[in-house]
C-alpha cells in the first residue's frame, strides 16, 4: 500500500492558518492580515507576504525583533502579568523579523512586518530665489529697477541723455543741436517775422521739468512763406541761448508747428527789470499739483509778450530736450524782455536750473536781420 504524502499548503495559506491558531478566529475576522504576493513569474512559488500591524502591535513587534532596544532601563516593581495570548503574538512577530535571507537575497517565504503610519506629508514648495544684500544677507529677489528718467542734473543729466533711451541718440550724436552761443551772425536783409498773435485762452501745467503754457488755437507766425501755429510756451532758467557769450536770467520758448509737423521756435531772452504783465498772468494761474493743467481764469495777451524791436537771429538746430529732434528753425529775438526780481525768484523756487548746456555750432551758419 502506497502512502500518499499530503500536498504542501501554500505559504500564504499556512500563515493564515497560523494566524487563526495564534490570534483566534474573532481577531482574524475583525482584522485580517494583509497578504500581498511580492514576486510573480518564475519566482511565483516564492511568495512575499506583507503583514500590517497597527498601533501598539507594530511597536511591540519591533521590540520583540530587537531585544536590546526593547529592554527597559528600570522595570516597575509591580508590573502586571502579561497576557499569554499577547506574549504569543509578540514571539511570532519577533520570530518573523529575525528570519535571514539566503545568498540569492530571496527566501522561499519572505514575510515582512510593516507598521501602518500616517500618509507622508506633501513636499513643501521650493523656496523662492533670493539675492544677497549688504554684508551677504539674503534678500528677496526684486525686479530690475526702472530706467533713469532724463533730467538736468545727476545720473539723468544732459551728458547722459543719449544713453538713457535709444530714441535720444541725437542728444549725443546729432550735428545740429541746440542751444548755441550766437557769435558773429551774418547781417543780411531778412524778411521780418509776421506775428499774428491774439488774446488767447490758455492753461498752465507744471511738467516736472518746467512751467508750460498751452495755448488755444488761433495764434501763429509766418516766415519764409510758411505758417506755423503757436502750440505752447516753456520757460528756462537761466537762458539756454547766449549772445556773444552772455547768458541771461531766463528765456521763454514759443513753440510753433506747421501743417507738415515741422517746428519753429521763437526764443525770448529775459533780463532783470520791470515786471512783465503777461508773465504775471501765467504765474497767477500756476497749478497746485505737478502734471495737472490749470485752466486760466482770463485770456493771455500774447501780443504784449513780444519786444518792440522785432529783429532776430536765425539758425537750424534741435529741440533742447530729449529726444533732441533736429530740423528745428530757431528765431532768437535780439532785444530782451524783462521780468522783475520777484517774478524771476518765484520761478527759481520751482526750478532753480533747467537749461541745457551750450552745444557745438559745428559749422552752421547764423543769420541776423538788420
Amino acid at each position: 500500500m502506497t502512502t500518499r504524502t499530503p500536498p504542501r499548503r501554500p505559504a500564504a495559506r499556512r500563515l493564515a492558518l497560523l494566524a487563526v491558531a495564534c490570534f483566534g478566529l474573532a481577531d482574524v475576522a475583525a482584522n485580517p492580515p494583509q497578504l500581498k504576493p511580492m514576486r510573480t513569474g518564475a519566482m511565483a512559488e516564492r511568495s512575499v507576504v506583507r503583514v500590517d500591524l497597527s498601533g501598539d502591535a507594530a511597536a511591540k513587534a519591533g521590540a520583540a525583533a530587537d531585544p536590546k532596544a526593547a529592554a527597559p532601563t528600570a522595570a516597575p516593581a509591580t508590573a502586571p502579568a502579561a497576557d499569554p495570548m499577547e506574549q504569543l503574538r509578540l514571539r511570532l512577530a519577533g520570530s518573523l523579523l529575525r528570519q535571514t535571507l539566503p545568498d540569492d537575497g530571496v527566501s522561499s517565504n519572505d514575510i515582512k512586518v510593516v507598521a501602518r503610519t500616517q500618509p507622508a506629508p506633501a513636499p513643501r514648495p521650493a523656496a523662492r530665489p533670493r539675492t544677497a544684500g549688504a554684508g551677504g544677507a539674503a534678500l528677496p529677489a526684486r525686479a530690475s529697477s526702472a530706467a533713469v528718467p532724463w533730467s538736468y542734473q545727476g545720473d539723468g543729466g544732459p551728458t547722459a541723455w543719449a544713453s538713457l533711451n535709444p530714441e535720444f541718440r541725437l542728444c549725443g550724436k546729432g550735428q545740429r543741436q541746440s542751444p548755441v552761443d550766437i557769435r558773429g551772425g551774418l547781417a543780411v536783409d531778412l524778411e521780418p517775422v509776421k506775428f499774428a498773435y491774439t488774446d488767447s485762452r490758455f492753461g498752465v501745467i507744471d511738467t516736472g521739468r518746467t512751467v508750460q503754457v498751452n495755448i488755444a488755437a488761433g495764434s501763429h507766425i509766418e516766415i519764409g512763406g510758411q505758417r506755423f501755429e503757436l502750440q505752447h510756451i516753456q520757460f528756462r532758467r537761466p537762458s539756454e541761448e547766449r549772445i556773444d557769450g552772455r547768458q541771461f536770467e531766463m528765456s521763454a520758448h514759443l513753440v510753433h508747428r506747421d501743417a507738415e509737423g515741422k517746428l519753429a521756435v521763437v526764443a525770448l531772452l529775459i533780463d532783470r527789470g520791470p515786471a512783465h504783465p503777461v508773465v504775471q498772468t501765467v504765474w497767477n494761474n500756476l497749478p497746485l499739483e505737478q502734471g495737472e493743467e490749470a485752466p486760466a481764469r482770463a485770456a493771455l495777451g500774447l501780443p504784449m509778450l513780444l519786444p518792440n524791436d522785432r529783429r532776430y537771429y536765425t539758425y537750424m538746430g534741435s529741440l533742447t530736450t530729449p529726444p533732441c529732434s533736429e530740423d528745428v528753425r530757431w528765431i532768437v529775438m535780439r532785444q530782451p524782455v524783462t521780468m522783475s526780481a520777484e517774478q524771476i525768484e518765484l520761478f527759481a523756487r520751482i526750478y532753480p536750473m533747467n537749461a541745457r548746456p551750450i552745444q557745438q555750432l559745428a559749422g552752421r551758419r547764423i543769420l541776423q536781420s538788420q
